[in-house]
């Protein structure tokens, strides 16, 4: 589970990631990264429409989405993070192992993690 102090929930905040932020996109899903001058933990949220499929597919999605976020936490900046992960309809019958690839993939893109 994503502790509540790193979950994304203000509009303002995705609205900040996902136009001002640099962005990495892979098969399944697409990574947008801001950091901000604020003083709060890096904070991650999701983004996943219909087109991914119905709403049991939605939340599936979303929650193996939440639980990758989660277990890299800790290789991710400290502080003034805004991360959302999009996911695109290939998301949908991916497996986790896929998704965890294409997760890492893209945060290595985007300059999070080591290479």
């Amino acid at each position: 589970m994503l502790p509540a102090a790193h979950r994304l929930r203000s509009r303002d905040d995705f609205t900040v990631a996902l136009r001002q932020g640099v962005r990495a996109g892979t098969r399944r899903v697409v990574l947008h990264w801001a950091q901000t001058d604020e003083a709060h933990p890096t904070r991650v949220g999701f983004v996943v429409s219909k087109a991914v499929g119905n709403s049991v597919v939605r939340n599936r999605t979303q929650r193996r989405l939440r639980h990758l976020a989660a277990a890299r936490l800790p290789v991710l900046p400290a502080d003034g993070g805004l991360l959302v992960v999009r996911a695109l309809p290939a998301a949908a019958g991916a497996t986790s192992s896929d998704l965890a690839g294409d997760v890492d993939r893209g945060l290595r893109r985007l300059g999070l993690t080591p290479s």
